[in-house]
């Protein structure tokens, strides 16, 4: 019996690999559609003789999308479960994708630009839950960190290696191929992913770990309670906005102003700009990694995104007022950017311990929203800059003046990790009815 049961513990710890795996991809995929119009702004300004507004607005509707959809995706994952929640919802995207790419018109670009919005928003957050299901509680600040390494390698396709495919292929047969490839990655979500270890007759982590489960871990969630608790909990409520003042100045280079900074300011082709914006994606996919093994290492959430935030600032403080910035100075800065940026990583990690634990995919899923809540505001009011000032100002002094919104939605992030409650890495929810821990 004990080497069957030590059988069954080598299997999870093999086979939960495969299951991240799987979801890594489906989260890659999610980056590259976030990041991907930087790359390709002129051709669809040529393509559709849009604005700058309207360019930033086509941008956004996948963020707007995004914001809408973290709470269904957050109930989704705790009621229809992750496995099926990230199968349709990538093959949306993939659908959505193929729209966008034979779009004849802006309209069907903005339908197709919004269906990819919707079907990649209820990918992260059940990630998350299938996280806190099949690794252990010390590993999620980790495991949260590598899971955006991974997510952040679509951000790098969607940069150099989708700027030579565009050239190679047009920028319409470049989003048809995505789509195709993300439909075939829904499906094997489908096939392969499933929602915790004992779906597969294998034992529980919680098991593994000799502790007591939660005993309502396996009955039916309550969504509406657990929704009312998440929100009226007033320390979920930092890491919403540190998210959204972070991500939004960062989505604001990296997604759509960022590659037009690089050639209009240092005029170089748009293949070599994008060069430029792999360095802030590498960046964030580094750091996440490494703030969250910090995070676990030293058993703290707050001391780590002060830190990291207050860089953050910094460097935008930098970038939107220094004037031209030599180019090998400028290519730390973007990465220092970028890595520092990884502070609002923790937010989920302390979403989900300062709530109740049988709620992990609704917690997560509110704090969530802010990231796209910034990153859909900010990114137009710097379109309205270029669109007012286009004309009068040189382009320095133009992009100057726009990326003060970043540092501004930067220093707003960076206010809120002072509010952060310290959890020591563990879940610190008190059931106030019984004035027990709820873990």
């Amino acid at each position: 019996m004990k080497n069957i049961e030590e059988t069954k513990v080598k299997k999870l710890m093999t086979y939960r690999w495969i299951v991240w795996g799987i979801l890594a991809f489906a989260y890659i995929i999610v980056f590259f559609h976030r990041l991907a119009p930087g790359v390709v702004k002129e051709d669809l300004v040529n393509e559709f003789s849009i604005s700058g507004t309207t360019f930033a607005n086509l941008g956004s509707m996948y963020f707007y999308a995004y914001m809408i959809m973290q709470i269904p995706a957050g109930i989704l994952a705790d009621s229809l479960g992750a496995r099926k929640t990230v199968s349709i919802g990538v093959i949306a995207s993939g659908i959505g994708s193929i729209i966008f790419g034979l779009a004849p018109s802006i309209f069907w670009a903005f339908i197709g630009r919004l269906l990819v919005g919707i079907g990649v928003s209820v990918v992260f957050i059940p990630i998350l839950k299938i996280q806190s299901q099949w690794f252990k509680e010390s590993e999620f600040g980790t495991m949260s960190g590598i899971t955006s390494f991974a997510g952040n390698l679509g951000g790098i396709i969607a940069q150099t290696p989708l700027a030579l495919l565009v050239a190679g292929i047009t920028w319409r047969y470049s989003f048809v191929v995505m789509g195709g490839f993300s439909i075939i990655i829904g499906i094997l979500c489908y096939l392969l992913v499933r929602n915790n270890p004992t779906e597969m007759n294998l034992p529980s982590i919680a098991q593994i770990e000799g502790k007591q489960e939660f005993e309502n871990n396996n009955k039916k969630v309550n969504l509406k309670e657990g929704f009312i608790k998440v929100i009226s909990n007033p320390r979920t409520w930092p890491g919403f906005m540190i998210f959204a003042g972070f991500f939004g100045a960062f989505v604001s280079l990296t997604g759509a102003w960022g590659a037009s900074y690089i050639v209009d300011v240092y005029k170089i082709s748009k293949v070599s700009a994008a060069n430029y914006m792999i360095s802030p994606v590498l960046g964030l996919a580094i750091g996440s990694i490494a703030i969250g093994k910090i995070s676990d290492k030293i058993k703290k959430r707050k001391l780590p995104m002060i830190v990291f935030g207050s860089i953050y600032v910094i460097t935008w403080g930098i970038i939107a007022f220094a004037g031209k910035i030599p180019s090998p100075i400028l290519m730390f800065l973007l990465f220092t950017l970028g890595f520092t940026c990884s502070a609002f990583v923790l937010g989920w990690a302390c979403s989900k311990e300062i709530n109740p634990p049988e709620i992990a995919g609704i917690s997560t899923s509110v704090v969530n929203i802010g990231g796209f809540f910034g990153a859909a505001i900010v990114p137009p009011l710097l379109g309205k800059v270029f669109d007012k000032f286009g004309g009068t100002l040189s382009s320095i002094e133009l992009y100057h003046k726009a990326f003060l919104y970043c540092f501004i939605s930067a220093i707003i992030g960076f206010v809120f990790t002072f509010f952060i409650k310290e959890t020591n890495c563990k879940n610190i929810y008190v059931n106030k009815k019984d004035d027990k821990r709820a873990v």
